[in-house]
C-alpha cells in the first residue's frame, strides 16, 4: 500500500468526502436558556435532513450533507446557521460549548420527538439520570470525513471480497492515531477555557473566579475536553485492532451495563456507515464507511462554530495520520487520554508535560515536533496545505495565540455571559445581512439563491445541475422539480412563454380579454416610422424593442417627442430586436404584480435609478456613493443593481440641462432614467399591501389569459383611489425578478421563495 500511495498524484490523495455537524442552544434576549418548542419555521425535527435538536429541545443541530470538498460543507453549515439563526424569533444562538446560564433545579427541557420517537426519548431520560443536564447541554462540532472512492481504488489491490476489509484496515488505523494524537487538535481548537457560574457544582467547586460569572482554574484550554466535559464515567477503551474486535468490545460495554448504546461511548472520534451510522449490526455488515470526528469545541469567534483554515488543518493531520508509521507503545489508550485530559485543563501551563511512548515530553516540544512531521508530509507529497501552517505555528509557539487563551482574556475583562450574548447577537446581524444569500453560490443569480435558501429551509434536497444556466433541481422524497432561474418551471407551458415574450401576441391577447392595454403599432424600419408619426406625433409615447426584458432598450417620452428624437429611440431600440413598438403612453405610476398561481406574490413600484443632492457632491458621485451600498451589485446577484452612468443616462440627464458633473442642490432628487426597472438601478418599493384588491384580480385575470402561472404584470395605474378603476397593462414577463419582492428597497419583505415551493410541491 505504502509504495503506491507514493505514486498517487496529490488531488486524488486529498480527495474525500465531507460533512459537518454543529450543536448549539438557543438562548433568550437576556441569554439564559431557551425553553421553547423547536421552532415550527425550520420545520417537523424529527425529519428535517438538516435542522434537527440533539439532548435538549433547547438544543438545534445543524447536519450538512456530504461534499467533495470542505469548502462546500462550510459553505452549506454557514447557510444552515443563517437560515436558524433568522427563523428563531427573539431568541439567538449561543455561540460557546460550554452552556449559557442555566436554572437552579429549573426546567430543561429534553428533545420531545413525538410517539414516533419513544426510543429516542427513553435514551435521553438515561442520560439526564447519569450525567445530569448541564453536561448534556455541551455543544460542539463534529467533522465527517472519508477517503474518495478513486483514492481507495487506487490503493487496493486484492479480490473484490477483500475490498472491505482493506477499507476497514485504513479506517482503523486512523482511528488508532487520531486517539493517539487528539490532544494537539484540542490544543489547536480548545476554546472552553471556563464556564459559567452556574454550571456543574462539582466542577464550579474545584475553579477560580475570572470574573462575577466566569470561572477556570486559569490553565485550562478545554473543559468540554475534560472530566467536567463530555465523557463517560470511567475511560473504555475498546480493542480497535480489528472491526470485529471493537464492535466485541463495544458489545461487551452495553451488556455489562457500562453504556446503555454505541452511542454513549464517547470517544473522540467514531467508526460510523452510511447504511445506519453509528449502529453495531449495520457496521458489522457493511463495514466503516466514514470517521466522526467529535472533540472540537465551538470556536465563538466564528459564526459558523469552526475556521475552514482549522478543517483543513483537520483534513490535512487526518491524511498525515493514515500515511504515517504507528507505534508500538502497548499502552497507548490509556496514554492518549491522559494527554488529552493535561492538555485540557492545564494547557496553558508553560510547564505542561505529556507522554509519548511512555516517555515525559514537554507539550512544547511534542507539538513542535509534531508539527514538523505534519508539515514534511506536505511539502513531500506537495498536498499544497501549506497556507495553513503559520496560524498553526503561532498557538504552538505562543499560547496565547490559542482560542482559549483570547476567550480566557476577553472574559476576565468581560464576564462569560456578556459577551457571549454580544457575539451571538454580532453573527445573528451577520446572518440578516445575508438573509438573501446561500453561501458558496454567488456567481448565481439571486433569484435562484433565493428559491434555494427556502427550499434547504424545508429540508428539500437542492441540486445545481448547469451553474451557468441557473439551473437546479429541487427534490422532496420521490417528488422532484427542475427549475431555471427560479421562475422558470413545469407549471408554465412553452406557447405561455413565447406568447408573453412577444409584446405584440400579449396585447393581442389582454385585449380580446377585455383587459385594457396602450394603443400602438410595430415599426420595422424608419419608413414605418415616419407613416406612423402623425398618429403618435402629439401624445406622450413609448419606444421599446418587442422582445426583450429588464427595460433593456425602452426610450420613454411623458411629453411627447420631436420627430428627431423619436427616431434616435428607435434606432436604439432596434439594436436588440428587428421589431420595435411605439405605443401611447399610458399615465400614473408604474407597479409590478407578481402572479404564482392564482394569487399576487407581490406588487412593487419601482422608482427609475435616481440620487439625492447634498450640495456639494456631483452626479456622478451621488451615483457612486450609492453603489456601495451592500444591497447593490451586478448581474441580479444582490437586491439592488448598481447604476451605470451610460449614454442614456446622459441623455435623461441633458433634456433636464444636467451632466453627469453638475452639483445637485441640498435635497434635490435627480432621475437619471425614464424607465423604472431595477436592472438598471431603480429602486423598489413595496405596495402589496396598498393596492386594491381589484387590481390584483386583473393581474391574475391577465396572467391566465396567455396560460401564465408564474408571471409578472406590468401596470399602469392613475391613481389607487378605489372610486374610479383606471389601469392599463404594459407588458407581461415570463421570467420575473423574484428578489426585488423577496427584499424592497422600501417596504415589506416577501417569502417568495416558499410560495414558489407552495406551487410547485403544493406544500
Amino acid at each position: 500500500m505504502q509504495k503506491q500511495f507514493n505514486q498517487l498524484p496529490h488531488h486524488l490523495i486529498t480527495s474525500g468526502k465531507f460533512a459537518i455537524e454543529r450543536e448549539m442552544l438557543r438562548v433568550t434576549s437576556e441569554g439564559t436558556l431557551a425553553v421553547t418548542k423547536h421552532p415550527k419555521a425550520l420545520g417537523h425535527k424529527a425529519t428535517h435532513p438538516y435542522i434537527t435538536t440533539d439532548f435538549s429541545e433547547s438544543q438545534i443541530e445543524l447536519v450538512t450533507p456530504t461534499f467533495p470538498t470542505i469548502e462546500a460543507a462550510h459553505h452549506f453549515l454557514e447557510t444552515l446557521y443563517d437560515i436558524t439563526a433568522l427563523n428563531i424569533g427573539d431568541e439567538r444562538l449561543w455561540p460557546q460549548s460550554m452552556p449559557c446560564a442555566l436554572p437552579e433545579g429549573g426546567t430543561i427541557p429534553l428533545a420531545d420527538f413525538g410517539v414516533s420517537g419513544i426510543e429516542a426519548s427513553r435514551y435521553r431520560e438515561h442520560l439526564l439520570q447519569k450525567y445530569g443536564a448541564k453536561k448534556q447541554l455541551i455543544s460542539g462540532i463534529h467533522f465527517n470525513f472519508s477517503f474518495s472512492d478513486e483514492m481507495l481504488s487506487a490503493l487496493y489491490e486484492g479480490s473484490p471480497e477483500q475490498n472491505r476489509h482493506f477499507k476497514d484496515h485504513l479506517y482503523l488505523k486512523l482511528v488508532r492515531q487520531y486517539l493517539r494524537m487528539r490532544w494537539l487538535i484540542v490544543y489547536l481548537l480548545g476554546a472552553t477555557p471556563a464556564v459559567h457560574a452556574s454550571y456543574e457544582e462539582r466542577c464550579v467547586s474545584q475553579m477560580q473566579a475570572l470574573h462575577v460569572d466566569t470561572f477556570s482554574n486559569k490553565q485550562a484550554l478545554s473543559y468540554r475536553n475534560s472530566d467536567c466535559g463530555y465523557t463517560n464515567v470511567e475511560p473504555l477503551y475498546p480493542n480497535y485492532a480489528t472491526l470485529s474486535s471493537y464492535i466485541d468490545d463495544v458489545k461487551r460495554f452495553i451488556a455489562k451495563g457500562e453504556i446503555a448504546n454505541p452511542n454513549e461511548l464517547y470517544s473522540p472520534i467514531r467508526l460510523k456507515t452510511s447504511k445506519g451510522g453509528n449502529d453495531l449490526n449495520q457496521l458489522e455488515a457493511h463495514g466503516i464507511d466514514y470517521i466522526e470526528i467529535r472533540n472540537i469545541d465551538l470556536n465563538p469567534f466564528e459564526k459558523t462554530g469552526i475556521a475552514r483554515s482549522d478543517l483543513r488543518f483537520l483534513h490535512l493531520f487526518l491524511l498525515y495520520l493514515t500515511f504515517t508509521k504507528e507505534t508500538s507503545h502497548v499502552d497507548w489508550q490509556a496514554e492518549a487520554y491522559n494527554n488529552q485530559q493535561r492538555v485540557a485543563k492545564e494547557g496553558m501551563s508553560p510547564a505542561s508535560i505529556l507522554t509519548r511512548d511512555g516517555y515525559a515530553i514537554p507539550l512544547h516540544t511534542y507539538a513542535t515536533e509534531l508539527l514538523d512531521a505534519i508539515d514534511s508530509f506536505n511539502t513531500q507529497y506537495d498536498l499544497g496545505f501549506e497556507d495553513v501552517f503559520p496560524a498553526v505555528r503561532e498557538k504552538i509557539d505562543h499560547v496565547d495565540r490559542t482560542y482559549a487563551s483570547r476567550l480566557k482574556t476577553i472574559m476576565t475583562e468581560t464576564g462569560y455571559h456578556a459577551w457571549s450574548l454580544a457575539q451571538a447577537e454580532h453573527f445573528y446581524e451577520d446572518a440578516y445581512a445575508n438573509r438573501f444569500r446561500i453561501h458558496g453560490y454567488a456567481d448565481l443569480e439571486l433569484s435562484t439563491q433565493i428559491l434555494m435558501k427556502s427550499a434547504i429551509k424545508r429540508g428539500y434536497r437542492v441540486d445545481v445541475i448547469d451553474r451557468s444556466d441557473q439551473f437546479i433541481r429541487i427534490r422532496n422524497g420521490k417528488h422532484e422539480e427542475y427549475v431555471k432561474q427560479a421562475t422558470k418551471t413545469s407549471k408554465d407551458n412553452y406557447v405561455s412563454v413565447l406568447m408573453m415574450e412577444n409584446k405584440t401576441v400579449t396585447k393581442f391577447v389582454l385585449a380580446e380579454h377585455g383587459i385594457r392595454v396602450p394603443e400602438g403599432v410595430e415599426l420595422q424600419d424608419e419608413s414605418d416610422l415616419r407613416q406612423a408619426w402623425d398618429s403618435f406625433s402629439k401624445q406622450p409615447i413609448v419606444l421599446k424593442p418587442k422582445s426583450t426584458n429588464f427595460g433593456v432598450g425602452i426610450h420613454i417620452f411623458k411629453d411627447g417627442a420631436t420627430y428627431e428624437e423619436a427616431r434616435t429611440a428607435f434606432q436604439y431600440a432596434k439594436t436588440f430586436d428587428d421589431v420595435v413598438l411605439l405605443e401611447t403612453f399610458l399615465p400614473g405610476k408604474e407597479y409590478r404584480f407578481l402572479v404564482i398561481g392564482d394569487d399576487v406574490a407581490g406588487i412593487l413600484h419601482r422608482v427609475p435609478a435616481n440620487v439625492t443632492g447634498d450640495g456639494t457632491s456631483s452626479i456622478r458621485q451621488l451615483v457612486a456613493t450609492k453603489n456601495e451600498d451592500p444591497l447593490r451589485g451586478k448581474g441580479y446577484k444582490t437586491p439592488l443593481e448598481k447604476i451605470d452612468i451610460d449614454e442614456v443616462v446622459i441623455s435623461f440627464l441633458r433634456a433636464q440641462g444636467k451632466t453627469p458633473d453638475s452639483i445637485p442642490a441640498l435635497d434635490e432628487r435627480v432621475f437619471l432614467r425614464e424607465n423604472s426597472n431595477i436592472s438598471t438601478g431603480g429602486d423598489s418599493i413595496d405596495y402589496t399591501d396598498q393596492i386594491s384588491d381589484i387590481y390584483k384580480r386583473i393581474a391574475v385575470d391577465a396572467a391566465k389569459s396567455v396560460g401564465a402561472t408564474i408571471c409578472g404584470v406590468d401596470m399602469m395605474i392613475p391613481s389607487l383611489d378605489d372610486a374610479q378603476i383606471e389601469y392599463g397593462i404594459i407588458e407581461l414577463n415570463f421570467n420575473p425578478a423574484i428578489h426585488i419582492h423577496a427584499f424592497p428597497y422600501e417596504g415589506k419583505e416577501r417569502p417568495i421563495g416558499e410560495m414558489l415551493l407552495d406551487l410547485l410541491f403544493k406544500y
